[in-house]
């Protein structure tokens, strides 16, 4: 007397469902994720009410220990000009200075000009206040 079940469970599983999830969390996580990239050399950025997100052409650094660097190279400071030249060649590109806070203001002002005279537009990377 062979007792056998008319109702088998089918043990297959479906992962399209989970895929699916899976596709949809990524995308998410992608599209709240920060666009803006980090400058090479660590620096702690003044902070300002107003900080807007500027695509960044070409980014100077200066460190509190006055290090230079423009677009992750580092460089001396009699060689930012000619770099500069070197990226703005023939367009008007965006300049980001991301320069510490503890720096004195005419470095700034003395990169800001280098950058100004090669008819880039300068802006200043800062913080938001919290």
């Amino acid at each position: 007397m062979a007792l056998q079940s008319k109702h088998k469970v089918d043990s297959a599983f479906s992962m399209s469902s989970m895929t699916d999830i899976i596709f949809l969390l990524l995308i998410f996580f992608m599209l709240t994720s920060s666009f803006i990239t980090p400058s090479g050399l660590p620096v702690n950025l003044p902070s300002s009410e107003a900080s807007d997100i500027v695509m960044q052409e070409v980014t100077v650094t200066v460190t509190k220990d006055l290090r230079f660097s423009v677009n992750d190279r580092v460089i001396s400071r009699e060689q930012i000009k000619e770099e500069l030249s070197k990226l703005l060649q023939d367009k008007k590109s965006q300049v980001v200075l991301h320069i510490d806070k503890e720096v004195p203001v005419e470095y700034l002002v003395e990169i800001g000009g280098i950058a100004a005279g090669l008819e880039a537009n300068v802006s200043i990377a800062t913080k938001p206040y919290r």
